[in-house]
């Protein structure tokens, strides 16, 4: 028979009231471990009994667990405000583009280009980057072509087992063709054979 369903309400009786809490407290924080090992999730919880005693759990650290709130919390209060969202927005934008301007920069270098602003020790370093990078192609490289090395070996070796095998069954076709000729015409050899009517 099931549980009957419990008014939530706050509990009169003192010591009721002390054990509800106490198992209630234990359930919480098994839950919030639960949560946390399961989900991969952040989890922080502090529980003030009302004799002001303090309880608490977190996967990481409390004091971790609640600046990561108040930022979250920072920051959800700006988007909620239409002038700090288009900043939000304005700054995000500035950093992608001034990513996108490093990124082509960094790739008209590696082209050769624009080299004239840069010292001895740049042009070392972006040398070290060109010959890393070529060593990597190159390796591919050897990779691809050993492996393809690799599949027409295997490839030649069936085409010369297909040739065995077609070699023996045009040798048995001959033996049993032989066989066939001798059972209807004896043992003379057919090329020599004359025509009956000559």
């Amino acid at each position: 028979m099931g549980r009957g369903k419990i008014v939530i309400q706050r509990i009169d009786n003192s010591t009721s009231r002390q054990v509800t809490f106490s198992k209630r407290r234990n359930g919480l924080l098994k839950k919030a471990k639960e949560l946390a090992i399961l989900c991969d999730a952040e989890v922080g919880l502090i529980i003030f009994s009302s004799t002001e005693k303090l309880y608490e759990y977190s996967s990481t650290s409390v004091k971790s667990v609640i600046e990561r709130y108040s930022k979250a919390k920072e920051q959800h209060h700006q988007l909620l405000n239409p002038d700090s969202e288009v900043k939000f927005w304005q700054r995000e934008a500035a950093i992608l583009r001034q990513q996108l301007h490093d990124l082509q920069e960094n790739h008209r270098k590696l082209m050769g280009e624009e080299l004239y602003g840069l010292g001895v020790e740049d042009l070392q370093k972006l040398e070290n980057q060109l010959e890393m990078s070529l060593r990597g192609v190159r390796m591919r490289k050897e990779q691809v072509l050993t492996d393809e090395i690799q599949e027409l070996n295997l490839k030649g070796n069936l085409i010369h087992q297909e040739n065995v095998d077609l070699y023996k069954k045009v040798k048995f076709i001959q033996q049993e063709n032989m066989e066939l000729h001798k059972k209807v015409y004896g043992t003379r050899d057919p090329t020599s054979a004359k025509p009956a009517y000559a």
